[in-house]
């Protein structure tokens, strides 16, 4: 049966956090992050237990999958730290979208989900329901230290804390959108981060760009590992940021990696 979802309302949580960007099956990568931020990360076969270091948790924007070459370890990793309560997850839309796949519907494999589809081939019938079950259970967003902090994979306004409807959903998962697409045939979006007031700091990735995007107390922090970037994360409440390099590019974007617009 699918997981149920987890409540998004985690105030309670008063951290230190370590939040990082869309991840994309990039594994190796985030091992490496995950070292350099004073994570220990260890492997028995196909089990891995992740010790965080100072009573810290590690927060992923969303988008765990598709793209990068060891989409299944990275699930693995996410998966063991939101189930020894060591880090937590939100949906992103690549991750909405595998699970709708694992789940058997009729989906075109573009945008990177072949990679998923030909890595879980490989993968036993149980650990494919574990995975869905938890893709299924992700919050949209999560609301963290006394209401300060709030992690969503493509952002979210101010107004909407508080409520999950499909409208919130929606643009947790792909952001402010006008309807229209664009040449490439993405969504237009708008940049809702330009109105925001600056109180909560908001945390999302989904806008792959060069570099972090800091405006008015958001923080994009996608930086294109997939394509040969970097793999990002912000430590909360130091506000500061720590990255790895791609080993290489695993896959080549369908948008200019440094257009904003994606």
């Amino acid at each position: 049966m699918p997981g149920r979802r987890q409540t998004f309302d985690r105030r309670e949580l008063t951290g230190p956090f370590d939040i990082v960007g869309d991840v994309h099956g990039c594994c190796d990568e985030l091992e490496l992050l995950l070292a350099e931020l004073g994570y220990d990360v260890a492997w028995s076969g196909e089990t891995v237990s992740v010790t965080p270091p100072d009573g810290r948790t590690f927060v992923f924007v969303g988008d765990l999958v598709d793209r990068g070459p060891r989409v299944a370890d990275t699930l693995r990793i996410a998966m063991a730290m939101v189930e020894a309560g060591t880090g937590l997850c939100v949906e992103g839309n690549h991750d909405n979208k595998f699970g709708r796949m694992l789940s058997g519907a009729n989906l075109k494999l573009s945008h990177g989900l072949q990679a998923s589809a030909d890595q879980m081939a490989a993968e036993t019938p149980a650990f494919k329901a574990k995975a869905r079950s938890f893709v299924d259970s992700l919050p949209p967003y999560l609301w963290l230290d006394g209401g300060k902090l709030v992690v969503a994979h493509a952002g979210l306004k101010e107004d909407m804390l508080g409520r999950s409807d499909g409208k919130v959903r929606s643009f947790a998962l792909y952001g402010d959108t006008t309807g229209e697409t664009d040449g490439f045939g993405f969504p237009v979006r708008r940049n809702w981060a330009l109105e925001h007031d600056g109180e909560p700091a908001i945390v999302y990735g989904h806008v792959a760009a060069p570099d972090v995007q800091a405006v008015n107390n958001t923080w994009c922090i996608d930086t294109g590992c997939c394509f040969g970037g970097r793999l990002t994360a912000l430590r909360w409440p130091e506000r500061e940021l720590v990255s790895v390099p791609a080993k290489r590019a695993y896959y080549v974007p369908d948008k200019p990696f440094a257009d904003r617009t994606r």
